[in-house]
């Protein structure tokens, strides 16, 4: 499986014992768009910013969809695992505690990111999910630990509608996670509400 990512790797003064926020980017974006937001969480946190591998009409993403909100779910499940197999055999560079992990992810990454947590629902510390929607339903049973998950949601959202945003929070409820809901009057950019709320979250349930 090709597990070769581009990356900008951030390190703080003590990589190996400190948090890493994995940052995912949105449609078009690349592994530098969610650095200086991964910067406001705090000193003493790792970044790791990963670009995504498909491309989109020349625009970076991390896997094919059909359609505007219609995901090619073989893909997904394929790139989640190709990225959850980069993570695990990270470049020697990159020496972190691989049980710190905090997926950050917006729009496309978010959606990755929820992905993984369903996929491998122990690899992740917390995760944080800024406009994502349901990747795909579940087969069989899930439990997820008491993961704490942080959503944030826009109400003039062209791309996710909000009942299905409040429906994806709930059902990761019902798989066990300690999820936040947070529903902005906003579309689907992001504000610095999301971040902030985001980062009072990241300090009560992450980093004490």
């Amino acid at each position: 499986m090709e597990s070769e990512f581009k990356y900008n790797f951030i390190k703080s003064k003590t990589p190996e014992k400190d948090i890493t926020l994995l940052l995912f980017h949105g449609t078009g974006g690349d592994e530098n768009d969610l650095i200086p937001i991964g910067k406001m969480f705090g000193e003493n946190i790792n970044l790791l910013g990963i670009r995504g591998k498909i491309l989109e009409h020349g625009m970076p993403r991390y896997f094919r969809r059909i359609g505007e909100g219609v995901f090619d779910i073989e893909d997904l499940k394929y790139r989640t695992k190709e990225l959850y197999s980069f993570l695990n055999s990270l470049p020697s560079e990159i020496k972190i505690d691989k049980k710190k992990l905090v997926a950050l992810g917006y729009s496309n990454g978010a959606n990755i990111a929820g992905s993984l947590l369903l996929m491998y629902p122990d690899f992740l510390k917390g995760l944080i999910q800024l406009r994502p929607m349901k990747p795909y339903e579940i087969e069989g049973s899930l439990k997820i630990n008491n993961t704490p998950v942080f959503i944030s949601s826009g109400k003039k959202d062209f791309a996710v509608n909000e009942t299905d945003s409040l429906n994806w929070a709930d059902e990761l409820r019902n798989y066990g996670a300690d999820v936040s809901y947070n529903l902005l009057n906003t579309g689907h950019n992001l504000t610095n509400e999301d971040i902030s709320l985001a980062v009072e979250w990241f300090k009560e349930k992450i980093k004490n």
